[in-house]
């Protein structure tokens, strides 16, 4: 079906000539003149009279979709060269738009407050405004919780500099990193990300000699990403305490539109859990052969059946997989394999990790992965999907309800997972490949329900360390230490001290804590997928209406509406607990000696 596919993205399409595309320069030259004409009009225009609130609206939702557009083409040009100055230099450019843009939001919040709640109720009654009732509410109601708008409008200006620019630099530092290891007696130079791919070989001598040097490049760069993380850290805590908040858990919480009941209620059922995937890693542990169960052995494979695919491979197997639950999902997909909408090239100067991100003004989506053919890689490309597809199915509603929280995106993207990954058991050629891919989906309930957990407390901790002055090094790889060893339950003998400079999710300033969401999509996932399983192809349209929701619902009411479940219970998390662990006692007895 798919036969010598192109793995690098086609970015030409929305800008050509990459950093240096004149097109792209007048975009961000009449971008700005028109954030700026906005500014002018929000305090220009009595925001109370109805016609006038419904077109400032319109503006604000054409000029979020035109730098979301831009925010995108930046971020890809970024991703796919470290080394480029000048994507550094737009990209700088782009958060400086986007923070005149945001100070124009502080100032029409302001206005909306000033309107009394009767004539507000009347304005969103109409027929403009009703679809965007819900994301007007949360944003008037946001803005009580605001300094004045003025302080806020200076706030997004200094963390253009002062907030933004330290997440810049780590990505300036680790991008640059290059870790040389020795491959069949030579040396070879490459980036971290291609050196992480190569974590899960199935020497285990290999495996422990590439942590080691992992742990030493990081160690190298630990104080550069000491310092980031440290002023991060510190501004947020600075922010927040001027806005009156006791709490670093409630901008996470309400970026998410979630309750701290919900939060909670999903740690501790996981607590309550622990002990089966300890079982596992111990069995892992012995069915290796290993003295000590690492770090790198977490994802390592049990034995040597075929664990690689080719790109062409990979993406006839996520197709062939969405089509059996979604044909829709599979036309998307195709179309994202075929019209190069993926950048997976194997090669030094790319950033680490994944993502997609979407192109609103051409309605498409890009996707950035690094693909060397493991199993890891081909659930990330599937994960990455799904995002797109969730992206997809909204394109036709307002801009303003397309904005849905992280949380609710993994949800979508970790679902293409388990469908990926199901179905891969369920056709596994014989036992070894069956063990194989037994273990991969065993392999990412810890990554989500212990690894994660570990960031969670590492962040939380570190936030209560913070609030007195700086974190050496030397502490911060102490609570990294301890995190990790109540999250796995001292179930491993050897840890990543420096994993706190190795995740670029710390850095991130688009999202505090970035790490709880991708629990919650992982089981929440879990409970749309049972539904799924049940309902067969006809789920299909049902789940379009679940994802198109998300912008437009907090997750408690989304969980109700779509699945009939409360949330802030134990009862869906355990039951989405044990559906990611089925594979548990099958495994255990095909490991048995």
């Amino acid at each position: 079906m798919f036969k010598n596919l192109n793995q690098t993205w086609d970015l030409d399409v929305f800008f050509p000539g990459g950093s240096n595309s004149p097109e792209f320069a007048k975009y961000l030259d009449e971008l700005e003149i028109d954030v700026n004409n906005l500014a002018e009009k929000v305090k220009n225009k009595p925001v109370r009279e109805g016609k006038n609130f419904e077109e400032l609206i319109d503006e604000v939702q054409r000029l979020s979709s035109r730098l979301r557009h831009a925010s995108s083409f930046v971020s890809c040009l970024n991703a796919q060269d470290v080394t480029d100055t000048y994507a550094r230099i737009l990209a700088g450019r782009v958060q400086q738009i986007q923070a005149s843009f945001s100070t124009a939001l502080t100032h029409l919040d302001s206005e909306m407050l000033k309107i009394p709640d009767d004539e507000w109720k009347a304005i969103l009654s109409s027929e403009t405004l009703r679809p965007l009732a819900f994301n007007l509410n949360e944003r008037r109601q946001r803005a009580k919780e605001m300094l004045p708008p003025e302080q806020e409008a200076l706030v997004s200006q200094l963390s253009v500099d002062g907030y933004h620019g330290w997440s810049n630099l780590y990505d300036l530092t680790t991008g640059k990193m290059t870790i040389t290891v020795e491959e069949e007696g030579k040396p070879v130079t490459m980036s971290p990300g291609q050196l992480s791919n190569r974590m899960s070989d199935p020497d285990a001598h290999k495996r422990e000699y590439l942590m080691e040097k992992w742990e030493e490049a990081w160690a190298n760069v630990a104080e550069f990403c000491a310092l980031a993380l440290n002023h991060l850290a510190g501004y947020r805590l600075n922010l927040y305490r001027a806005r009156g908040w006791d709490s670093v858990l409630k901008e996470p919480l309400e970026i998410n539109r979630m309750t701290e009941e919900t939060l909670n209620a999903m740690w501790d059922t996981i607590d309550k859990n622990k002990e089966r995937l300890v079982t596992y890693l111990k069995r892992k542990k012995e069915y290796l052969g290993l003295d000590k169960l690492g770090w790198q052995d977490i994802s390592a494979p049990l034995g040597r059946a075929k664990s690689k695919m080719s790109y062409e491979e990979a993406a006839e197997f996520i197709v062939e997989q969405f089509g059996k639950f979604s044909p829709k999902m599979a036309q998307f997909a195709t179309h994202a394999f075929t019209n190069r909408w993926i950048e997976a090239e194997d090669r030094p100067g790319k950033r680490m990790g994944g993502f997609c991100t979407t192109f609103p003004e051409k309605k498409q989506s890009r996707i950035f992965v690094t693909f060397s053919g493991t199993l890891g890689n081909v659930a990330t490309v599937a994960h990455e999907l799904g995002h797109g597809f969730h992206q997809s199915v909204m394109n036709d509603l307002p801009p303003m309800t397309q904005q849905y929280a992280m949380n609710v995106a993994e949800t979508a993207s970790t679902f293409a997972e388990m469908i990926v990954a199901d179905a891969a058991v369920k056709h596994a050629k014989d036992r070894e490949e069956r063990l194989l891919l037994i273990d991969d989906k065993l392999q990412r309930a810890v990554a989500l329900l212990m690894n994660i957990q570990s960031r969670f407390l590492f962040e939380t901790r570190f936030y209560e360390e913070r609030k007195k002055g700086m974190v050496s090094v030397k502490r911060l790889n102490e609570i990294m230490l301890q995190a990790q060893k109540d999250a796995f339950c001292g179930a491993l003998d050897v840890y990543h001290p420096h994993f706190w400079a190795s995740k670029l999710h710390f850095y991130n300033t688009r999202v505090p804590f970035y790490n709880f969401p991708y629990t919650f999509g992982f089981l929440f996932s879990a409970g749309v997928y049972a539904k799924a399983m049940e309902a067969g192809t006809g789920f299909e349209d049902r789940y379009a209406d679940l994802l198109r929701d998300t912008g437009r619902m907090r997750v408690e009411d989304l969980a109700k509406k779509h699945l009939g479940v409360d949330l802030t219970k134990p009862g869906f998390w355990q039951s989405a607990i044990d559906l990611v662990l089925s594979d548990l006692d099958e495994f255990l007895k095909m490991t048995a000696k």
